[in-house]
């Protein structure tokens, strides 16, 4: 399934924008209860504001608090960003670390965010589990796990460690685009010959390719040999 994903999705990528591991942190932070185009439309301001651990550690709570504000839950997010930069400038002189267990002895960071941070700042493998993520394992019969810390220990056993922070995308770009919540768009699906909850969605093509949503629509559907959507 995850060549299958492969071929679905070459072009995997982190959908925060960041240009190093503090921008990607905080931009994890901030993603929690809210989605990466929120935050995206958001952060260029904030990374212009505040560039350095050090800026965060001594930020204004007012103004920071106003610059995340469209984020949601902005005060319990700007105490964490605030508390993040303190203990970066006083344990890592500044920078962010890159191992697990210096990460999440942070505030505001989880084993999920430490993972999105390794894998995509550090270039070191790790297991993002989202609620995609966890939707879909589940439903693929990965492992019946609802805690995202058994369902990563779980995965990971199945899939090279090499594959993991790739594997992590494809997943929640599928199920952001195909793999839906309510109404997946089983009869599009590249793993419907695999897949054991097929059939959940919609299994008529031209029906489910009215589901499919982002960038990848095209190609997605002439994997599934519809040239257009009707």
């Amino acid at each position: 399934m995850n060549r299958e994903l492969a071929v679905a999705f070459p072009h995997v990528y982190c959908e925060l924008d960041f240009t190093n591991p503090l921008e990607l942190a905080v931009a994890t932070i901030l993603s929690a209860q809210s989605t990466d185009k929120r935050i995206n439309l958001t952060t260029p301001a904030l990374f212009a504001r505040y560039r350095t651990a050090a800026d965060y550690a001594g930020a204004n709570r007012t103004e920071l608090e106003e610059l995340i504000r469209p984020t949601g839950f902005y005060r319990n997010k700007a105490d964490s960003l605030i508390r993040l930069g303190q203990a970066l400038v006083d344990r890592f002189d500044g920078q962010v670390p890159a191992s697990m267990d210096e990460l999440v002895s942070l505030p505001g960071i989880g084993r999920k965010t430490a993972n999105v941070i390794l894998g995509n700042a550090f270039d070191i493998p790790g297991i993002t589990v989202d609620t995609h993520f966890g939707r879909l394992v589940r439903r693929w019969g990965w492992t019946e796990e609802t805690d995202p810390v058994k369902v990563e220990f779980a995965v990971g056993k199945l899939i090279e460690r090499r594959e993991w922070t790739l594997l992590s995308h494809r997943v929640i770009f599928h199920g952001r685009r195909v793999c839906h919540a309510r109404k997946p768009a089983c009869g599009v699906c590249v793993l419907a010959k695999d897949c054991p909850s097929y059939g959940t969605g919609p299994t008529e093509p031209q029906v489910a390719a009215q589901l499919v949503k982002g960038p990848e629509t095209e190609h997605l559907l002439a994997l599934a040999g519809i040239s257009e959507r009707r």
